[in-house]
């Protein structure tokens, strides 16, 4: 049995890790090289790197600070932001990535997620979500949740598991940094429509929502806020969730 991910997420802007609610009011959080290091060597089971800022303002991959990164930390490291070509994920995944996060281009132009699963397996092509309610269904946004797309959230997972997606990572935009709780209607909609593994993005602030979310079935949190913030930390989720009876990936250091 795979046991469950706990993930912190940096979200980076221009070279540092920023952190806002519903993607607005964003807040410097450190240095995001310091910050893989001192989260995997506190035991996260993965690290995700993700520019949000790259895609908006059409800037250039920032592969030297993946290249730091990797140099430091020794979990898997997802990459995402800015990816426009196979030659985008080429140049992160030699620069240290283990799998790359394409959200917006992977929307524009689909075809690039089963040319990443032909050439590289379908295990490096994590495609990302934001999405929200909108009255009786989720709705996707792109561009770092400034542009409404077409696509229904069930209808693009579908169309993106088919295309070759090993994995997605799913924001709930209602719940991103307001610490109240995984949006869990939205990740069970999504788990009923894709076999593909899902992690879940957007809301933890307690190891409560964290336990939750697990007992609900989903396996893979991403967190930011709580962590960044200094309120909880890797070691200090992982003993709570398991004297909270949760299993959780062992040893922690």
């Amino acid at each position: 049995m795979l046991l469950p991910r706990i993930i912190p997420c940096l979200d980076v802007r221009h070279g540092r890790v920023v952190k806002g609610i519903r993607f607005l009011d964003l807040k410097d959080s450190g240095d995001p090289v310091e910050l893989a290091a001192y989260y995997a060597s506190s035991g996260a089971d993965e690290v995700v790197w993700l520019d949000i800022v790259a895609t908006v303002e059409d800037l250039k991959l920032a592969t030297d600070l993946i290249a730091q990164a990797r140099r430091k930390v020794d979990v898997p490291m997802t990459v995402g932001g800015g990816i426009r070509s196979l030659d985008h994920v080429e140049a992160l995944l030699e620069a240290g990535a283990d799998k790359v996060s394409i959200n917006t281009y992977a929307v524009q132009n689909p075809a690039i997620i089963s040319e990443v699963a032909r050439r590289w397996g379908s295990q490096c092509m994590v495609v990302a979500i934001d999405a929200r309610r909108e009255g009786d269904h989720y709705q996707v946004y792109t561009h770092g949740g400034r542009q409404r797309t077409d696509w229904e959230l069930g209808a693009w997972l579908k169309a993106a598991e088919e295309s070759g997606a090993g994995e997605f990572l799913l924001t709930s935009m209602d719940r991103d940094g307001t610490q109240a709780g995984y949006d869990l209607p939205m990740l069970r909609f999504a788990r009923e429509r894709v076999r593909r593994p899902i992690i879940a993005s957007g809301g933890a602030g307690t190891v409560a929502h964290l336990a939750e979310a697990l007992r609900d079935g989903h396996d893979a949190l991403l967190l930011a806020s709580i962590l960044h913030q200094g309120t909880l930390t890797v070691p200090g989720i992982k003993e709570a969730l398991r004297q909270e009876g949760v299993l959780v990936r062992w040893p922690i250091l």
